[in-house]
């Protein structure tokens, strides 16, 4: 072993090789003895040199393609064995719609918003694994939603900043939405107040708020395509002016005042499961709650639009909630039908085979929570139709009683016209026929 370089023995008895080369190729025994001998030799051992994964074809570091295009990620490597190529999307979850075809290459087609971000390659075989990433830059789309959003509380003021998402290949601009906190959620982002953000104006104060009121704000992206979503909510209570009201001195031996502070988590492992009588929703209650929870509000959007509070009086002690379906309801109206969806008597139209998602905020007096984890429903292939016609639905029954009214009349106006006009079309072919009749019997005289 003293005559190849980097050999040695340890002291188990075990041979170190520093570098493997075609030299540690072979068989080997190990023979133990002592002073008394030797027992005999151990059993023959080969040793194989294996490659690990090596990348010959890399992703380039950026693609940039139009949506609902193709594109195509080439990624090979070698190795002994061959190794194995995978594709992940980071940060994504659940199962991809991407595919690799027999180079291993990624294949995007169509190629669609949610597949922007970082993607990586990782090839691997018995010796290691090694990955190597690239960025997919989806064009042609609303921007994504901001990040990061920070609230500074100021005096009688909030100062706003946030990290911008992908525009979508367009110039994007920011709008900052707040409303306080009250009672009951509001209509999402309906009721909100909305400012818009001037070019380079990062971070945005917003002032005249009301002090030791607790706010929650949200940043929106918009460009030429449309909005993008809204950020995650963040609360924040603006400081006050620090001035004591005049006050009377408390009784002597009173106890001393204390400052209670409010904790109050959201819903927690929000679930949907479709059964024959709609979609239900299932729930933890909130993890903290340091005051007696009055109970929950239902939220839903379709296709990433605002955000609707379909049901706002959901009892504290109730779990789950069954949404009695997601219907579509044909209307006589061009390229077909409209989706409802109903609960408890509410009703909110969208549109035919979409997108939705379904969120819980819980409250507990004037506090409400940060919003639950979001859960995803689709309409399509659904096949539902209710056998009631919706139309007194559309229309307000005063409306509704006026257009009757106007169609009833217009159908008599119309039926007393025509009668009239045969009666009269007949009476002059009557006269006709006299004439006809009388200038022949003078002609025959």
């Amino acid at each position: 072993l003293s005559q190849l370089p980097g050999w040695s023995v340890g002291p188990d008895g075990s041979i170190v090789i520093a570098m493997g080369n075609d030299d540690a190729l072979g068989l080997y025994r190990c023979t133990p003895y002592n002073s008394y001998g030797t027992a005999g030799e151990s059993r023959p051992t080969r040793v194989l040199l294996k490659d690990p994964p090596a990348f010959t074809v890399r992703p380039k570091e950026e693609y940039f393609q139009e949506v609902g295009r193709e594109l195509v990620i080439p990624c090979v490597a070698h190795g002994d064995p061959p190794p194995t190529i995978t594709w992940v999307k980071v940060g994504s979850v659940g199962k991809s719609s991407a595919q690799v075809d027999g180079n291993s290459s990624l294949i995007l087609q169509p190629l669609i918003k949610e597949q922007h971000g970082v993607w990586e390659c990782t090839a691997t075989n018995q010796v290691a694994s090694v990955t190597t990433a690239t960025s997919v830059h989806v064009l042609g789309t609303s921007p994504h939603a901001v990040t990061n959003v920070s609230v500074l509380p100021l005096l009688l003021a909030a100062n706003i900043s946030w990290e911008p998402g992908f525009d979508g290949g367009y110039f994007q601009r920011f709008s900052v939405w707040y409303t306080p906190l009250t009672r009951y959620p509001p209509r999402a982002h309906h009721d909100w107040v909305s400012l818009s953000v001037p070019a380079g104006a990062q971070p945005l104060l917003v002032e005249n708020l009301q002090p030791d009121t607790s706010y929650q704000f949200s940043v929106l992206a918009q460009n030429k395509l449309g909005s993008g979503p809204f950020s995650q909510i963040v609360t924040s209570v603006p400081r006050g002016e620090g001035q004591l009201p005049k006050t009377h001195p408390p009784p002597k031996n009173s106890p001393p005042a204390m400052t209670v502070h409010v904790f109050l988590s959201p819903p927690q492992a929000l679930t949907a499961n479709e059964t024959s009588r709609g979609v239900l929703l299932r729930w933890d209650p909130p993890a903290r709650a340091s005051v007696a929870l009055s109970g929950y509000a239902l939220e839903l959007r379709q296709d990433k639009g605002g955000w609707e509070v379909l049901e706002r009086s959901i009892p504290a002690t109730d779990t789950q909630v069954l949404v009695p379906g997601l219907i579509k309801v044909r209307f006589g109206v061009a390229q077909g039908s409209v989706a409802a969806v109903a609960l408890r008597g509410s009703r909110f139209c969208v549109a035919q085979d979409a997108f939705y998602e379904f969120r819980l905020v819980a409250f507990a007096g004037s506090y409400i929570s940060d919003p639950s984890n979001t859960v995803n429903v689709s309409t399509a292939g659904m096949e539902v139709y209710p056998s009631r016609t919706q139309l007194p639905e559309l229309l307000p029954q005063p409306v509704l009683a006026g257009v009757i009214g106007g169609i009833c009349f217009l159908s008599v106006a119309v039926i007393f016209s025509t009668t009239a006009a045969c009666i009269m079309n007949r009476r002059r072919a009557a006269r006709i026929r006299k004439r006809r009749q009388g200038t022949a019997r003078g002609t025959a005289r």
